[in-house]
């Protein structure tokens, strides 16, 4: 029997909600309600482009409210928990939809992830079903289910995208189009969730250990959607190419996938993000806009001063979020790629940032902008909590109708992240200019940040240890002109031992660990540098091998 999500939710204040909602931030509306509403106007657009399949909005509404139903009748319930890990394209978009009509709260999982991963947030969630493809590059996330489900008591549905094998449902049966819905319409409409209730589990980037389950409920998440879609532009006629990872809140949501469903454009869905298919789809599709990670930005300016292709006449705007874009590939955006750069600094527990399409050049590239919603408050502060005036870089703290009040089962992460009056401190370290624009300087806490996907420290540092000849690990980012940062080991051993670099990193495949968080870089040292407490001193292991990186890098010129 699993519990219900309420156990583990911190809820809103009720003078809040009732604040949110007399200001109509919070409009009481499912996120399948606003899908609907779309479908009804313009039922013969295209709503969804993924290779050869293109869905119009009726046809998406068609097979939304098909598949809650097919949910349904598997045994699932509202409130049910389902892990959710699949590619980008149109499975991944109908399925999330369907669970957001029936009440089922699907739990964002990355396709990177392996079973280490999924077995704890499966476990946390307490999810009854799990949808996954059945094998992607060479690696079968069917056996991994399986594997989980025969461990896992909750798990109980295993539904499988092009399975060769037999499961409880293939995925397609479940998301096929039905001849008539109108009764599960209205079936489903009488049966619609809260809006106050979670519609779905984004995860935490990771800082202390595992990932933590955020709860965004259908009124809090609509207006994340609705906030960041006004600075960006959207509208009926936006195309919006989504290559990044679409379980992250970025191109779910901000204004992303979903935030393109509500205003009546048109999404293209492609698995990754690689140059020369990325812009054949904005030739072919007419894109307008799209979201890239820094390292994306960059392979993206790098492809087209090689090609020189006249493949990105549409493109409007490119956002770009997930770590800080260096001002130096800031500037090349719109010469290079024609398309004006929209930065974007936010996080999944809630408050987003963006520069406007029309700010100065200085505040597009060399800032992270402002929040998106004049609700959103947000303190710089330093160590003791005391605010910081403008221009001194400080601990970020915020909170508003789109940032939650906690994690979901998580009391100890939430002592130590969010404060009683419910500001959430983020990690991030952000100077305030006196335009409101805000800098990313860094963070506070003990992540890498690789090319927008975080790592925990920890979490790493924890694993390694499992090798007896390692007596001391610390896990530090290194700096890489590509990706942002890659993640660095520090290691003392026993004497007389050797560890290796393949060494660790065929344990941590063994583990079932994603392999963006496996190390590629090895230190070993006789021993580590410590603080005056006795704590190993990352600061100077960070310096260290930027020192080593800069002498490599000078002595190979």
């Amino acid at each position: 029997m699993t519990s219900h999500t309420s156990e583990g939710t911190i809820p809103w204040p009720e003078d809040l909600a009732a604040e949110f909602r007399s200001k109509g931030y919070w409009e009481d509306r499912t996120l399948g309600a606003y899908v609907l509403e779309t479908a009804d106007r313009l039922p013969e657009k295209i709503a969804i482009v993924d290779g050869d399949v293109r869905l119009s909005y009726a046809e998406l509404a068609n097979r939304m409210d098909a598949a809650a139903e097919r949910l349904l009748q598997l045994g699932l319930k509202a409130d049910d928990r389902i892990m959710v890990q699949l590619p980008n394209g149109w499975q991944f978009t109908v399925l999330t939809l369907a669970c957001f009509r029936a009440g089922i709260i699907p739990v964002m999982a990355l396709p990177a992830h392996r079973q280490y991963e999924l077995s704890f947030l499966t476990e946390l969630s307490e999810s009854r079903a799990i949808a996954v493809p059945d094998v992607i590059k060479d690696f079968d996330h069917q056996a991994m289910a399986e594997e989980l489900a025969a461990s896992i008591p909750s798990l109980e549905i295993i539904l499988v995208s092009g399975a060769a094998r037999p499961l409880n449902a293939r995925l397609e049966e479940i998301l096929a189009p039905a001849k008539d819905v109108a009764d599960a319409r209205a079936r489903l409409d009488a049966a619609a969730p809260s809006p106050d209730s979670p519609a779905l589990f984004l995860l935490s980037g990771g800082t202390t250990g595992l990932p933590k389950l955020i709860t965004r409920t259908h009124n809090d998440y609509a207006y994340n959607i609705k906030a960041t879609s006004v600075p960006t532009g959207v509208s009926e006629d936006t195309v919006y190419l989504g290559t990044l990872p679409a379980s992250h809140n970025f191109p779910l949501a901000c204004p992303g996938i979903l935030g393109i469903l509500f205003a009546g454009g048109r999404v293209i869905m492609l698995p990754s993000p690689e140059p020369r298919k990325a812009f054949a789809a904005i030739e072919r599709e007419g894109v307008t806009l799209s979201t890239a990670v820094p390292a994306v930005a960059q392979r993206w300016i790098e492809y087209q001063q090689e090609a020189g292709t006249n493949q990105l006449a549409s493109l409007e705007v490119l956002q770009v979020g997930g770590s800080r874009l260096p001002d130096e590939i800031a500037r090349k955006v719109k010469p290079v790629l024609g398309a004006t750069l929209q930065q974007v600094f936010g996080m999944a527990e809630g408050l987003i940032n963006t520069t406007r399409l029309d700010d100065p050049e200085d505040v597009i590239c060399t800032t992270q902008g402002r929040p998106v919603s004049e609700a959103d408050e947000v303190r710089i502060v330093n160590e003791a909590g005391d605010d910081l005036p403008d221009g001194v870089p400080g601990s970020i703290l915020t909170r508003g109708p789109y940032t939650p009040r906690g994690y979901y089962r998580a009391p100890e992460a939430n002592a130590r992240a969010f404060t009683p009056d419910g500001w959430y401190a983020s990690g991030d370290i952000v100077e305030r200019r006196p335009d409101g624009n805000l800098i990313v300087q860094g963070r506070d806490k003990d992540m890498i940040n690789r090319g927008g996907e975080k790592i925990s420290a920890e979490e790493i540092e924890s694993l390694v240890y499992r090798i007896d000849d390692v007596t001391m690990a610390a896990a530090v980012a290194m700096p890489d002109q590509m990706l942002g940062e890659r993640l660095c080991l520090y290691i003392t051993v026993k004497p007389g031992c050797e560890v290796t670099l393949e060494q660790i990193q065929e344990m941590l495949r063994r583990t079932g660990v994603a392999a963006f968080k496996i190390p590629e870089h090895l230190v070993v040292v006789d021993e580590l540098p410590t603080t005056k407490v006795g704590k190993i001193n990352k600061k100077d292991l960070r310096a260290d091998i930027a020192e080593r990186l800069a002498t490599a890098g000078a002595h190979s010129k």
